[in-house]
């Protein structure tokens, strides 16, 4: 018990002043738990409800690919501009420094190759991503894919299920096989179904008519960054998604294979965060490469 000696009679009342109620502008979270909200504000910024995600999981089904050999040394110079890093477990464990506060999306679902068939994937143990203090876990699903849509979907559903017991969210990844046009058709199609199964965050691919994709999907949209394009055009990619409803982006090789890295995350993170046009972001980034 508290020592009662010197107690203050309670008297702050605040009569008058009504209780404020804290919100949160990000698309569909309304209805979510505490913890839901809380993991969901570490990634996308509670002041304009965006984000920008530094993807450097391509390694989980391509390998050392170019950019990501050391992540060591190229990724982790890196977190300080990112809101959010999305990574697997075994590179969260032997490369992250556990000092870095930089707010994990998990990779947690793995399978096939590059060299195999993709897709083909099985969820991992879902309290890992608690151990591993993950913001989110990400799972791809494969609309579209007559072998595995099946399947994924149901790797979807199963990890939203562990997410809602422990309040992690959840992000669906959209999968785009060889054979899948990727058109605004396909995209509200895959979209809307990984919402649908309980996705809170859903990452996709930008396409045209993608304001269509965003309107008829009620969660929050992040473009995938891509295959690596020029810087410029990479930077109006960016400014297009987020203008026509993107909350984010999440941005790996159009970054890490950028002939300046850092120059590059900055001048997207203002795209994101300070509505810079694409001609400026450039310019930003020119400059902050030239002061190198």
């Amino acid at each position: 018990m508290p020592d009662m000696d010197n107690f203050k009679e309670a008297a702050a009342f605040g009569v008058g002043t009504p209780q404020t109620t804290v919100g949160y502008p990000l698309k569909g979270c309304a209805s979510l738990d505490w913890g839901v909200k809380n993991r969901l504000a570490r990634i996308f910024d509670p002041a304009d409800g965006r984000t920008l995600m530094l993807a450097c999981d391509h390694g989980f089904i391509m390998g050392p690919t170019g950019g990501v050999e050391r992540i060591d040394l190229s990724i982790v110079p890196l977190l300080q501009y990112a809101d959010c890093v999305m990574c697997t477990r075994g590179v969260l464990r032997a490369l992250i420094p556990p000092t870095d506060t930089t707010p994990v999306c998990l990779r947690s679902d793995a399978g096939t190759s590059v060299v195999t068939e993709l897709n083909d994937n099985v969820v991992i143990d879902p309290e890992d991503a608690i151990r591993l203090n993950a913001a989110a876990m990400a799972v791809m699903v494969a609309v579209g894919d007559s072998r595995f849509e099946a399947k994924t979907i149901a790797n979807l559903y199963h990890t939203v299920d562990i997410g809602a017991r422990y309040g992690i969210p959840v992000m669906g990844v959209t999968a785009v096989g060889k054979q899948m046009t990727r058109d605004a058709r396909y995209f509200r199609l895959a979209t809307r179904i990984c919402a649908e199964n309980g996705a809170n965050v859903v990452k996709t691919y930008y396409t045209e008519g993608f304001e269509t994709v965003v309107a008829c999907c009620p969660v929050p949209i992040v473009i995938a960054g891509g295959k690596k394009i020029p810087e410029r055009d990479a930077l109006e990619l960016a400014y297009k998604a987020i203008n026509d409803g993107a909350a984010g982006v999440d941005m790996g090789r159009n970054v890490f294979q950028s002939e300046h890295p850092a120059a590059m995350i900055q001048a997207v993170s203002a795209v994101i965060h300070k509505n810079l046009k694409p001609d400026e972001a450039y310019q930003m980034y020119q400059d902050l490469a030239a002061a190198k």
